[in-house]
């Protein structure tokens, strides 16, 4: 696996740390965050996504909250860009 380090959450303790890397093979992203609470959790089933789709989470996934100060080391998602530019995306991209 090639990942490249993009970032930590700046304000997390030491023993906590969100952190995000990206495969540049592929342009996904791994994520470590905190847990979403079962509330969270519940209220992300009772929003759902797209009609007809599943609002269970399967057991090989898990639903994560990412600070929102980690936004600024997604990818931004620009025509010609694999993913590998650090930054926030523009609204619609």
């Amino acid at each position: 696996m090639v990942l490249r380090f993009l970032g930590i959450d700046p304000d997390s303790p030491t023993d906590e740390s969100p952190t995000i890397w990206l495969h540049e093979e592929t342009g996904d992203l791994l994520i470590q965050s905190y847990r979403a609470t079962e509330a969270e959790v519940d209220e992300c089933k009772e929003v759902g996504s797209v009609p007809g789709h599943s609002t269970d989470v399967p057991g090989h996934e898990t639903i994560i909250r990412l600070p929102a100060a980690m936004l600024d080391y997604l990818p931004a998602r620009r025509e010609g860009n694999d993913g590998g530019e650090a930054g926030r995306a523009a609204p619609g991209a």
